[in-house]
């Protein structure tokens, strides 16, 4: 395991003002997706993108297309692009895919370095501070920057870019699930100080049992938000 890892990378910043207008739809668009002002189930029209962004309709075009190969549009000729539901397959994977990589990087993360311990220190204090204002969406994005950090430690740059592929889901998994369970903000702060308590006594069998746990009650949370 290497001594230090690169830090888990920050949320994304805004598209500067002057950005190829594309760029901002798809900003714009992708953004309101994740933190659920575009739910599930929305129909968005290029001109009603086009007004909100301050574009004309060509870019939004572009990037609805480069969405759509995201997953989390489909457009439909003359109407419009739907936001896609998150389907219980998608759940399923997600989860199922979480626990493979979590669990086994987690155990390798043991013994923690002292940076890691300070960063996930860090991190959870963060997340505390936008579960006391109610920023769903940035708390969520602390919370996968926490399991992120984790993985990254563990020094295998395939899993690390694997994790990194999962980031959208999981923020709007995430925010989903929080949304409809407000209990659940305090829950995940709990069990994320159960991990880091496990990290620091250099235990993995019990680090391992509490992401195990943690992505079990996730999961069934999520598996009873799937529409």
């Amino acid at each position: 395991m290497p001594a230090s890892a690169p830090a888990a990378p920050a949320p994304a910043a805004p598209v500067p003002a002057d950005a190829p207008a594309a760029d901002r739809v798809y900003r714009h668009v992708k953004q309101g997706v994740l933190d659920r002002r575009y739910e599930g189930g929305t129909l968005l029209t290029e001109g009603e993108v086009a007004e909100a962004v301050g574009v004309s309709r060509t870019p939004v075009r572009e990037a609805l297309l480069r969405l759509e190969t995201e997953g989390l549009i489909r457009l439909y000729p003359k109407k419009g692009a739907l936001v896609l539901p998150v389907s219980a397959q998608e759940i399923a994977d997600v989860v199922e895919t979480r626990l493979l990589v979590e669990e086994f990087t987690v155990r390798r993360a043991v013994p923690a370095p002292a940076a890691l311990l300070e960063r996930l220190e860090e991190l959870l204090r963060a997340q505390q501070r936008h579960a006391d204002s109610g920023d769903l969406a940035a708390f969520a994005a602390e919370d996968r920057c926490f399991h992120a950090e984790i993985v990254r430690h563990a020094g295998n740059q395939i899993l690390s870019r694997l994790y990194d592929q999962l980031r959208d889901r999981q923020l709007r998994m995430g925010v989903a699930v929080m949304d409809a369970h407000p209990d659940r903000v305090a829950q995940n702060l709990a069990e994320h100080r159960e991990v880091l308590a496990a990290l620091r006594a250099g235990d993995a069998d019990r680090a391992a049992a509490c992401v195990r746990a943690h992505l079990g009650r996730v999961g069934s949370l999520m598996r009873g938000d799937a529409r």
